[in-house]
């Protein structure tokens, strides 16, 4: 009787232990959300919504001319702030929208798998609804959101102009599957309290700023005060459920193979990073070789997000190739 009632007592003690260890992560969640939003740098009183069939989409229009369509990268700490000093600048000669994907930044953040399909669809889906235009259109996207782009120009070519790829992620990058345990990680990541635990500990502040220092910019000194900062608010908007796409793009359901679009597409296609960015010759060449009709730049002192760390030669260079001299 006795070491049946000790037995009890230890399994009470683990339950106690568990349940308080789950409450504790709980509450550190919370604050590390609510800190991170609080300064509130990314707020823009100019955000409008599009009410698109999975959730409300963020995007934001300024200027008169040319319609130009701004795509940041596809993490959950990026947003359409990713364009922020170079918007006003392009608006002088076009109608720029900068756009929140679905995840990110003020758009929605439903619990869903993130996929490169779904993408496609939402930038279709986005030009012809919002955009309305009677000519096609310019865009430009960074990194993880330029095969996406690729693919909804192959989907629906007559509603593209220039395609602007900036630092974009490689070919054969693009293409890795998903994994035979990529639906078990994507779980793990989406439980309730310990994956948002994991989530706060990979998209932390330190490890964002370690990111620009070591692979985003090329001088350490070049960085804009608030920009790790606002990328750090990015990733905790919307609470809990910021960790959704993060959970899609760890597990690799959000790529796509893309060589054949590369190698048909008959939009001009050109391709901007920074002349520090090291790796970006080796993915270059990887495009050129399926399409040697693209064209590409590398801006000076400069490594992957151009747009940031040298606004205007950027600028510069996305009116020349946009014909927006």
């Amino acid at each position: 009787m006795e070491i049946a009632m000790n037995k009890w007592k230890k399994l009470g003690l683990a339950a106690g232990m568990g349940t308080a260890a789950f409450t504790t992560a709980h509450i550190i969640n919370q604050c590390i959300f609510q800190a991170a939003v609080s300064d509130k740098i990314t707020e823009n009183k100019s955000i409008l919504k599009y009410k698109w069939r999975l959730g409300n989409v963020a995007y934001t229009v300024c200027g008169k001319g040319s319609p130009l369509l701004l795509i940041h990268d596809l993490k959950p700490e990026s947003s359409s702030y990713e364009w922020k000093r170079v918007v006003k600048a392009l608006a002088k000669k076009h109608t720029v929208y900068t756009i929140d994907l679905l995840g990110c930044g003020y758009s929605d953040k439903p619990n869903i798998t993130y996929t490169a399909y779904m993408y496609t669809q939402l930038l279709n889906d986005f030009i012809v609804n919002v955009i309305v235009i009677a000519r096609r259109v310019s865009v430009a996207a960074t990194g993880q959101s330029a095969p996406l782009t690729i693919m909804a120009a192959y989907n629906n070519p007559y509603l593209f102009d220039k395609i602007v790829l900036v630092s974009p992620e490689g070919i054969r990058h693009a293409m890795i599957n998903p994994g035979k345990h990529s639906n078990i990680r994507k779980m793990l990541l989406n439980t309730p309290v310990l994956g948002t635990l994991l989530y706060n500990i990979f998209v932390n502040r330190h490890e964002i700023n370690r990111k620009f220092t070591n692979e985003l910019f090329a001088y350490q000194n070049m960085i804009p005060r608030e920009t790790c900062k606002a990328y750090h608010e990015t990733a905790h908007l919307g609470g809990a459920s910021a960790k959704y796409l993060f959970a899609s793009t760890q597990c690799h359901y959000t790529t796509a193979s893309i060589s054949r679009a590369v190698s048909q597409l008959d939009n001009c296609i050109y391709i901007i990073s920074g002349d520090k960015n090291t790796d970006m010759r080796a993915v270059i060449k990887e495009y050129t070789d399926l399409n040697p009709a693209i064209e590409t730049y590398l801006i000076p002192n400069a490594k992957v997000l151009p747009q940031i760390e040298q606004p205007e030669e950027f600028v510069n260079t996305l009116n020349i190739y946009t014909n927006q001299i």
